[in-house]
């Protein structure tokens, strides 16, 4: 009898030791059936991010605002203090290279003198010029005054001589009258002529002045308080020595206010549909892996760009930080996690373990020792477990991946 006893426990344990063998070690195949349990609890959807803190309020620093004027373009950045530089009003930022405005100057100079060697010629000339027809009607002046004395001196004279000296009065009178005029003539047309030249000088004067005050400009100094922050290209890469300016864009550097932070950040086409204004965000910062601080979506945008070297289109999101930190500085790069939504005491399995097969989701879950295919009814999900809504219990065991052999198993439905 207990030798019966021992051959049934004998016969059981080998059954054990099959089943455990025949559902938890490999397949022939070489497979692994991975298993996972339903869980209750907390579930939270993330969108998880990498982006870089800026200021949401900035003073530039801008060079020369007057370029187009001079028609200046891609001027070089020929020395600027190290980014992260703490400033104060008038300090020393940067200089420019001013290799084309020293060109314009020397033209400039080289004009003036021309030009104003021309005034002084114009001078004389004008001086000889009214001198000789100032002189010429002194001499009609003279020339008339002996004319009436020889008339007042001809009254015996016969009537034709006094005839003849009264017409040459009469003709000299009117030479006279005439010359007068063309005097006052000749002294406006001078007078024009040398505004004409002292207003040529005038202008290339200023235009020196304005080009030695430009040069000044070329040392930029700081205007405020703060920390240097280089400005961006179009591009996106950072103004440095050796960059250029243009008339349209002068700006080489700001004063970010580092007491109103954002991380800008960019999300993908998937993950932009999750993401709206006002959800709460979590802030971390790679220099800084201690710290952590809370923020919020201020803004989605709603047309995506292209991702630099890539033909994926992105959206840009922005973040305001709650609170300040002095240790976090414009253009650390920062992780976000956007999130989404939550859900308070809810069934969650990993998405590894969902099935579908006409429009019917379902899992391989561990009843006993055997295996069945049950239907399910799933909510929300992130990106790694989905909500169970129906169909699974706490700590239900289900499969991760499909178990061999039960393609053609039923699904046992819903109630």
């Amino acid at each position: 009898m207990k030798k019966k006893k021992i051959a049934i426990i004998g016969v059981l344990t080998l059954t054990l030791i099959y089943v455990g063998y025949r559902y938890f070690t490999p397949s022939s195949d070489g497979s692994i059936y991975l298993t996972s349990q339903v869980k209750k609890g907390d579930f939270i959807s993330e969108v998880i991010t990498s982006g870089e803190a800026q200021s949401t309020s900035s003073k530039k620093i801008n060079g020369p605002d007057n370029l187009r004027k001079f028609r200046l373009n891609n001027l070089k950045i020929q020395d600027l203090v190290a980014e992260g530089t703490i400033v104060k009003k008038g300090d020393y930022v940067g200089r420019l290279d001013p290799s084309s405005v020293n060109e314009q100057i020397l033209d400039a100079r080289l004009n003036l003198e021309t030009s104003q060697s021309k005034y002084t010629q114009q001078q004389l000339d004008t001086t000889l010029s009214l001198k000789e027809e100032r002189n010429y009607i002194r001499d009609l002046r003279f020339s008339m005054e002996e004319t009436k004395l020889e008339l007042k001196q001809s009254i015996y004279e016969p009537p034709a001589t006094i005839k003849k000296l009264e017409i040459s009065l009469e003709k000299a009178e009117r030479g006279l009258k005439e010359k007068l005029e063309n005097y006052t003539i000749k002294k406006r047309q001078a007078n024009a002529k040398m505004v004409e030249v002292g207003n040529s000088v005038s202008k290339i004067n200023k235009n020196l002045n304005d080009l030695l005050d430009l040069l000044k400009s070329f040392t930029i100094y700081s205007d405020g308080n703060g920390m240097i922050t280089y400005d961006k290209d179009w591009d996106g890469t950072k103004k440095k020595v050796g960059s250029s300016i243009n008339p349209w864009n002068t700006t080489i550097a700001s004063l970010p206010d580092l007491t109103k932070m954002e991380s800008k950040t960019y999300a993908n086409e998937v993950d932009i549909r999750k993401v709206k204004k006002g959800l709460p965000v979590k802030i971390g910062f790679d220099a800084f892996p201690d710290i952590e601080m809370e923020g919020i979506v201020t803004s989605v945008a709603n047309v995506g760009e292209k991702k630099r070297g890539s033909d994926i289109k992105v959206f840009q999101v922005l973040i305001k930080l709650n609170g300040t930190n002095d240790n976090i500085r414009p253009g650390m790069t920062t992780s976000n996690k956007i999130l989404t939504f939550e859900r308070k005491d809810v069934l969650s399995i990993p998405l590894e373990a969902i099935f579908s097969k006409d429009s019917i989701t379902y899992v391989y879950k561990k009843t006993g020792f055997s295996i069945i295919k049950k239907e399910i009814k799933i909510g929300d999900s992130n990106n790694d477990s989905v909500i169970i809504t129906d169909g699974l219990a706490e700590n239900d065991v289900i499969y991760l991946n499909k178990p061999e052999g039960y393609d053609k198993e039923q699904i046992a439905k819903l109630n």
